[in-house]
């Protein structure tokens, strides 16, 4: 965890220090949201829901164990155990 010391000017305003903002990747005109918490204050990028296409997720979840059978997948699910 890396720290920085910043000072609050009389404006009110913190200058977040460049390696931070280049380690982060907040670029010029990034939003950012400032949540209280019990410990201080914490700064987040504040999320935008954009519309992607379905194929740009291809490849977000990764296997890394070995391959399973086309015929593994395929079986039924056995649905008498659970407890819905």
């Amino acid at each position: 965890m890396k720290l920085a010391t910043v000072k609050v000017s009389s404006k009110g305003q913190i200058v977040i220090p460049k390696e931070v903002r280049d380690d982060l990747h907040w670029g010029n005109g990034v939003e950012l949201m400032l949540v209280m918490t019990e410990q201080g204050v914490m700064l987040r990028t504040k999320t935008q829901a954009k519309k992607q296409p379905v194929k740009s997720l291809r490849g977000f979840l990764k296997y890394s164990g070995e391959a399973i059978p086309t015929e593994q997948l395929c079986k039924p699910v056995e649905y008498s155990n659970d407890r819905f």
